[in-house]
């Protein structure tokens, strides 16, 4: 199947900023993939079956060794499967609202290509609700419900905090911009969480912290060979009540 850019267009206009579908028996949730196709393919070839939803949460270009086949692969599956595929923006996909580097993907297009992935990116949603589970490519934005996600605005300082946050894993709320990486400490963690009634945020996008975080109510994955770490997913399935009932497993 050839990419519509138009029918992808209007399939994530019409999601939104909240994704949060009715009927998930499993979901696999798929950290950043930055150009490892062989991941991305491996996920659905061991994980893509009936009443799966798969999640993936940014970060699909740049860093590895084939980001538009890589992107071209998950936004295929994405027009083929739109119930059941979800791709979340990472600050990667958010090139029309800040540009950054070093971005071989983004570098490698002409005018008008990269004009029309940025519009298109752009539009990817910004998280993923399951019963007591949230899922975002950085960290958290500073709202008080989990409706307010709809209203963020591409290029904001909530924007900037869901795609572009560090969490760092000692006392304090906002601890500072960190080259343009806005850190957050484990009392804005558990405040915000607190207001989106959530008990366990899954996440990607820093490769250097710990699996676990604050009580391992905070999870970050990576499924790229970008980084040298192990390529891991995360599964929910069931109740969740704390981070221990989220699955991990290797590709």
């Amino acid at each position: 199947m050839d990419l519509n850019f138009e029918e992808l267009n209007e399939l994530f206009e019409a999601e939104g900023n909240l994704v949060s579908p009715e009927e998930a028996d499993r979901v696999v949730f798929v950290g950043d993939t930055h150009g490892d196709i062989e991941a991305s393919r491996a996920v659905f070839e061991r994980y893509f079956n009936a009443g799966t939803v798969i999640t993936f949460l940014g970060d699909y270009v740049d860093r590895g060794p084939k980001s538009e086949e890589n992107l071209t692969y998950l936004l295929r599956k994405k027009q083929e499967n739109p119930q059941r595929i979800f791709l979340l923006q990472g600050n990667h996909e958010g090139m029309k609202f800040r540009e950054f580097g070093p971005v071989d993907f983004w570098s490698s297009l002409s005018p008008g290509e990269k004009e029309k992935y940025q519009e298109l990116l752009a539009k990817l949603p910004l998280a993923f609700s399951r019963q007591e589970v949230i899922a975002t490519h950085g960290a958290l934005p500073d709202v008080e419900s989990l409706a307010e996600i709809d209203e963020i605005q591409g290029g904001s300082a909530r924007w900037e905090k869901i795609t572009w946050g560090d969490w760092n894993e000692v006392a304090g709320y906002v601890l500072g911009g960190g080259f343009g990486r806005p850190q957050l400490g484990s009392d804005y963690f558990n405040q915000t969480m607190d207001k989106l009634e959530k008990k366990v945020l899954i996440r990607s996008h820093q490769p250097n912290v710990p699996v676990y975080m604050f009580d391992k109510r905070c999870i970050t994955i990576f499924t790229s060979s970008a980084y040298g770490r192990t390529r891991n997913v995360a599964i929910a399935e069931g109740d969740i009540s704390s981070g221990e009932d989220i699955t991990l497993e290797s590709l």
